[in-house]
């Protein structure tokens, strides 16, 4: 009996992620080679080095398998720790680049104008990427109340927009930048190898890592 046929005849072609398989497989492989050895012809008797090898390899393939088994458990654990953890944002107000949902109250915007720049202009498009505003604010970081002015200075109607802020030396453009708001934090969603996703007010998604403040609800 050949050692390459009895391996290729209780090896799978490709490791499996269930334990109690490999396992299965690694006791018959045992078993199988027991028998090789106990039926080798004792006039030409097989290299002991080649058990050894053949041994060997399976029990790596099997350790690999429940090593990749334990990471995945642990990622796991890791995903729940963090839903538990992000459980307590729900009901804060979270400061992101998410697009501003605007329902007629003011919109708290925390601008950050580019080093160099004596005018900053708030670039406002609406879902559909048409421009709808253009309002020229102080050239501070200081945060913002934006109230929601079109283009003609009457209120915008409800819904998403996405607001951006270019930062200007007179006439000249330095930089154009998202500008960064509060809204309120109404549910965590995991998001697998990206990491957990927060569902702001309005329904606009952000990954919990580009989140840079939080606070207690205003007003």
């Amino acid at each position: 009996m050949d050692v390459t046929s009895a391996t290729s005849a209780t090896s799978p072609t490709a490791p499996s992620t269930s334990a109690p398989k490999i396992s299965s497989d690694f006791n018959t492989f045992l078993r199988m080679l027991t028998v090789q050895m106990q039926n080798q012809d004792p006039m030409n008797p097989i290299d002991s080095a080649d058990y050894a090898v053949q041994l060997a390899t399976f029990s790596g393939v099997e350790q690999q398998v429940q090593t990749n088994q334990l990471l995945a458990e642990m990622q796991g654990k890791f995903q729940q720790l963090g839903m538990a953890e992000m459980a307590s944002w729900i009901g804060k107000e979270a400061r992101s680049a998410a697009p501003v949902r605007y329902d007629g109250s003011a919109v708290t915007l925390s601008p950050n104008p580019a080093a160099g720049a004596n005018r900053a202009v708030l670039v406002v498009k609406d879902a559909q990427g048409n421009l709808v505003s253009r309002e020229e604010i102080p050239v501070s970081t200081a945060p913002y109340q934006w109230l929601g002015a079109g283009i003609d200075g009457n209120p915008l109607p409800p819904g998403t927009y996405s607001i951006t802020l270019e930062s200007l030396n007179g006439e000249t453009a330095i930089a154009t930048t998202p500008v960064e708001h509060y809204a309120r934090v109404i549910e965590a969603k995991g998001g697998g190898s990206s990491g957990t996703r927060l569902v702001l007010e309005g329904g606009a998604e952000v990954l919990a890592s580009e989140v840079t403040a939080l606070r207690e609800p205003q007003g």
